[in-house]
């Protein structure tokens, strides 16, 4: 994926938010995906940071906006802000912490209580490369995930592994929900009903008020 040059035109600007406990690995996976770093001994991150990365989907230029915030409870009153406008959000536990797994339901409560309904989640089981210390069953994280409608993936931002595939994933998905938003928008005779992508997400166009039946009519004299 191409890296935008300065002065670039920025087509999209998708904000995406790393939750989940302390010490998951959520600052090196930021690190990975948006510098290609990796420090062993990260510090635990205090309030909230964010790097950003500018990429190509289907030749539009977005540029992902990645925030970054500190497990611990005691920065939780960042939360209203921290989720505010956001698109996306990885929900990241390690794979050799049960307990990390645990908590992701409270993350996910809290996600959903805070941030727009059609934001794009995807599960991260971190720390992949730890194969040998494996406290949650692959199969466990899958079905959760499939039950709470996310995506899900296992990486290692140590070994660079599925790192890139986890943000583009989601970076994708947010891109084909908000292209087909701006096309229902845009378009106003379109009547394949495509809205309905939008999972519940109205979009009235100034003088084209419901019911749709009248869309039938409205080219009938061209």
């Amino acid at each position: 994926m191409s890296r935008g040059e300065l002065g670039q035109k920025i087509d999209y600007v998708f904000k995406v938010v790393l939750i989940g406990d302390s010490a998951v690995g959520k600052s090196q996976l930021l690190a990975r995906f948006a510098r290609n770093e990796f420090n062993l001994d990260s510090k635990a991150t205090i309030g909230v940071e964010f790097q950003t990365r500018t990429l190509t989907i289907d030749k539009r230029t977005v540029k992902a906006q990645i925030w970054d915030t500190a497990g611990q409870e005691r920065y939780r009153a960042v939360t209203s802000a921290y989720y505010r406008g956001a698109v996306g959000a990885m929900l990241v536990y390690d794979i050799t912490k049960r307990q990390s797994f645990d908590h992701v339901v409270r993350w996910l409560e809290e996600l959903r209580g805070h941030a727009d309904k059609n934001i794009v989640i995807m599960l991260i089981g971190n720390k992949s490369d730890l194969g040998t210390l494996r406290a949650v069953p692959t199969e466990d994280a899958k079905e959760f995930a499939e039950r709470e409608n996310l995506f899900f993936m296992e990486t290692s931002a140590l070994e660079a592994t599925n790192v890139e595939s986890a943000f583009m994933t989601v970076l994708t998905e947010i891109y084909r929900i908000v292209s087909k938003k701006n096309l229902v928008a845009n378009e106003e005779s379109d009547s394949s009903g495509s809205s309905s992508l939008l999972k519940g997400t109205k979009i009235v166009i100034p003088g084209q008020e419901p019911p749709p039946a009248s869309k039938a009519t409205c080219c009938m004299s061209s």
